[in-house]
């Protein structure tokens, strides 16, 4: 069953563009970057649930990144109240963008960031914040720092969360992400993952040297390099020899 969608006007984000106050130097990275460029010229619409697809380098995190920090999300993950920082590697490009905010919706929000969750785990036990994630599987205890949040309800931006699970971890993390919108939170998530990609309802946004465009699931050049692969795994390795 498809996740209920929310109203436009009730979304937490329903667009994102160039900030008027604060332009950006489209000469440098990562306006540079043909997705990025897209937005600060044209600007991205949103929906409940929003799904960020392509190769690597192409833009993914840099505007997932930059949504959550333009927010007021940490930029290492975690909520707006979240205080930890080790090395800032994050773009400016926060900095340069208005979000357009649906009246009445809700302001809080949080940002599970894969790259930098091991950081996290540790700033939750030096404040003393819920069980110590490290104790359990890389996995385990993303599903587990996602489904004791469950509460938060709001902007909800995930980079790439699949590189801690397995197939059946990303259909229960897919789980706790339906029950986070039907309560009324949104979700905008890039991955690399078929199975994240196949989130009931989500708007697909595939990113590439063309700028962005939205998709069809049978039509993502994800989706469709995983079936080649699986139906001929052989036709891929030969060229590793």
């Amino acid at each position: 069953m498809d996740a209920p969608p929310l109203s436009r006007r009730a979304l937490p984000v329903r667009r994102i563009e160039a900030h008027p106050l604060a332009p950006a130097d489209l000469r440098r990275w990562p306006a540079t970057l043909v997705p990025v460029r897209q937005v600060l010229e044209e600007g991205l619409d949103l929906g409940a649930v929003t799904v960020l697809t392509g190769e690597n380098g192409v833009g993914k995190s840099t505007l997932v990144e930059a949504l959550a920090t333009a927010y007021g999300l940490n930029a290492e993950g975690g909520s707006s109240g979240a205080q930890h920082a080790t090395r800032a590697s994050e773009s400016d490009l926060g900095d340069h963008l208005q979000l357009v905010r649906g009246a009445g919706a809700p302001r809080k929000g949080f940002f599970l960031r894969a790259e930098t969750m091991h950081g996290f785990y540790t700033y939750l036990e030096d404040i003393g914040m819920g069980a110590p994630l490290h104790e359990r599987s890389h996995g385990e205890s993303f599903l587990d720092l996602v489904s004791e949040r469950l509460r938060i309800r709001g902007l909800w931006v995930l980079d790439e969360p699949e590189s801690a699970l397995s197939v059946s971890g990303c259909l229960a993390l897919l789980g706790l992400l339906r029950e986070l919108v039907a309560d009324g939170s949104q979700i905008v998530l890039s991955t690399h993952s078929p199975v994240l990609a196949a989130f009931p309802g989500a708007d697909l946004l595939e990113l590439g040297s063309w700028g962005i465009r939205r998709c069809a699931y049978d039509d993502l050049d994800l989706v469709r390099t995983w079936r080649s692969f699986l139906d001929s795994p052989g036709r891929f390795l030969r060229h590793l020899e």
